[in-house]
């Protein structure tokens, strides 16, 4: 599986606090407006039922899976469930060969060029900068010459409408988006109106890229 040939939208929805009873409406709001991957963190209540829900009802709708995993255990944990997406907060080369062996997209967390290239040796399908705060976009533009080309760098934490732009100039394919998207308090219509401003920003500035 392969990141660039599953998805169009490169914006990963992290649903951190989601619970069972909620997941299934809230994905459907998210993959009819646009959507194609959906993070259930591991810290969650109850992830793994949320992820076997999610993945049974829209199947091929969109690629599914697990953030916050941290071990080999809890990669055949997602598998288990349906999952096909293990993101992390750290490079594990461990949990990405494992990832990897079972035909899962690997999407590690990293912040330093040994970082990137350790995911990258291991078989990581794309990378994680994370935390964001910490890498601003003169980094992510220093990283990215050295970078691979066909490894996709998504910008993760704290990102929202209003520094999206910054790091898509320092040249990140995409963002994992969390608190600007979905906090467990949001109603469904409240996470429907952050959807579509956020997806509505990352078109602009992407159109407004290609023609620059």
């Amino acid at each position: 599986m392969h990141y660039q040939q599953r998805n169009r939208l490169p914006l990963v929805a992290i649903l951190r606090g989601i619970t069972p009873s909620r997941c299934v409406d809230v994905t459907e709001c998210l993959l009819d407006l646009g959507f194609e991957m959906i993070e259930v963190p591991m810290n969650s209540p109850q992830p793994l039922d949320s992820i076997a829900m999610i993945s049974e009802q829209f199947g091929e709708r969109g690629v599914f899976g697990a953030g916050t995993v941290l071990s080999t255990e809890q990669v055949t944990q997602v598998r288990d469930a349906g999952g096909k997406l293990i993101v992390s907060p750290n490079t594990d080369a461990d949990v990405i060969r494992m990832t990897k062996d079972y035909d899962m997209l690997s999407m590690p967390g990293c912040i330093t060029p040994t970082e990137a290239f350790t995911a990258i040796k291991a078989g990581a399908d794309g990378l994680k900068l994370f935390p964001t705060e910490q890498l601003p976009p003169a980094a992510v533009k220093a990283l990215k010459t050295v970078i691979p080309k066909h490894i996709p760098l998504l910008a993760v934490g704290g990102i929202n409408t209003g520094n999206m732009a910054a790091y898509l100039e320092a040249g990140c394919k995409g963002f994992g988006l969390g608190g600007a998207l979905f906090t467990p308090d949001m109603s469904l219509s409240d996470v429907r109106k952050q959807a579509s401003e956020l997806i509505k920003c990352f078109a602009q500035l992407t159109q407004e890229k290609e023609l620059s």
